[in-house]
C-alpha cells in the first residue's frame, strides 16, 4: 500500500466520519435550535479526523468491518470536538480561530459554546451505548465506554489540561512535560486505537498491549509536532493562531529541548511506535502511515 493509496484512505475515512457524525448530531432546526446549530458548527466540516482514522485503522488491522467502527470513531471525534470548544474559551486559551474559522464562542457566545461542549460530550457516550451496528456484547460495550470516560476525565484529557494551565510560566523537565501530554493529548489518541481494537471480539491481550504502546508513542509525537508547528507553521495552514503557546508562556518541547531536540524526540517516538507494530502484518499499514504523517504534517 503506497502513500497515495493511504491518502485516499484518509480522505475516505474523513468522509465516512462526517456522514456518521451528521447522522448522530441533532438537526439545526430542532429545539433548542441555537444550541444544536453551535454543536453542528463545532463538529462538522472541519478537522483532520486523525482520531477516527486511528479507530478505523486499528479495527482494520484486526479485520473489523468499517460499519462496526462508525460508533467508536464518532465517539472519539465528539470528545475531541467538545474539548476544543472548551479549550478555546476565554477562561482557558482564549483563542479566536479553530479549524480555519472563528471559534465556537466567537461565532455564537460563551454560554452557548459551553453548553454545546457539554452536549457534545454527552452525545459521545450516547453513541457508544446505542449504536446497533457495533456488534459487541454488553460487557465489551461497557469496557469501551469506560475506556473513553477515563481518557476524557481527570485521569486523562481534562487532567492534562489542568496540569497545562497550572504549568503556565513554569519550567517543566522532560518527564513532567511528557506526563502532562500523556494525559492532555495522548489519552484520547490511545483511546482511539484501543476502541478500534476492542471492537474485535478476537483481539488478544498481547495485541492490546502492543497497540496501546503504539498509541502512547504517537500521542506524544503528535503533541511534539504541534509544538513545533506553533513555532514554524503559519496561521493560514494551521487553521489556528500561530505562536499561541509562546504568547501564553506555556511549557513546550521546543522551549525545553530546542527545535532540533524536539524533532529528534519525535523521530525516536515514531520508530518506537513502528516497533510496537512489528508483529502485525500489511493490514496495519495505515497505522504505520499515520505515525509517519503525525511527525511530518504541516497543520
Amino acid at each position: 500500500m503506497n502513500e497515495h493509496t493511504l491518502g485516499e484512505l484518509l480522505a475516505a475515512h474523513q468522509a465516512r466520519t462526517e456522514q456518521a457524525l451528521e447522522r448522530w448530531l441533532p438537526q439545526a432546526d430542532i429545539a433548542p435550535q441555537r444550541l444544536h446549530q453551535a454543536m453542528r458548527y463545532a463538529v462538522l466540516d472541519g478537522g483532520k479526523r486523525v482520531r477516527p482514522f486511528l479507530v478505523y485503522s486499528a479495527g482494520q488491522a484486526l479485520d473489523v468491518p468499517a460499519a462496526q467502527l462508525d460508533a467508536p470513531a464518532c465517539a472519539v471525534e465528539l470528545i475531541h470536538a467538545y474539548s476544543l470548544i472548551h479549550d478555546d474559551l476565554p477562561a482557558m486559551d482564549d483563542d479566536a480561530l479553530r479549524r480555519g474559522k472563528p471559534t465556537c464562542h466567537r461565532a455564537f457566545d460563551e454560554a452557548t459554546a459551553i453548553l454545546a461542549g457539554d452536549a457534545i460530550q454527552a452525545l459521545a457516550f450516547h453513541v457508544l451505548a446505542h449504536d446497533e451496528a457495533l456488534h459487541v456484547d454488553a460487557q465489551r460495550r461497557l469496557q469501551m465506554i469506560d475506556r473513553l470516560a477515563l481518557a476524557s476525565g481527570s485521569r486523562g484529557m481534562a487532567g492534562g489540561q489542568a496540569i497545562d494551565l497550572e504549568a503556565v510560566g513554569k519550567h517543566l523537565d522532560l518527564p513532567a512535560l511528557e506526563l502532562m501530554h500523556i494525559h492532555k493529548t495522548g489519552a484520547l489518541i490511545r483511546a482511539s486505537v484501543m476502541l478500534g481494537a476492542l471492537s474485535s471480539a478476537a483481539v488478544s491481550e498481547a495485541q492490546l498491549k502492543q497497540l496501546d504502546h503504539y498509541a502512547k508513542c504517537i500521542g506524544l509525537a503528535f503533541q511534539i509536532q504541534d509544538d513545533i508547528l506553533d513555532v514554524e507553521g503559519d496561521t493560514t495552514t494551521l487553521g489556528k493562531t500561530r505562536g499561541a503557546d509562546l504568547a501564553l508562556d506555556k511549557p513546550t518541547y521546543p522551549a525545553l529541548l530546542g527545535l532540533d531536540g524536539a524533532k529528534q524526540r519525535a523521530a525516536e517516538l515514531y520508530h518506537e511506535a513502528l516497533t510496537s507494530l512489528a508483529e502485525f502484518g500489511p493490514a496495519a499499514e495505515p497505522l504505520r502511515w499515520m505515525a509517519r504523517y503525525i511527525i511530518s504534517r504541516s497543520s
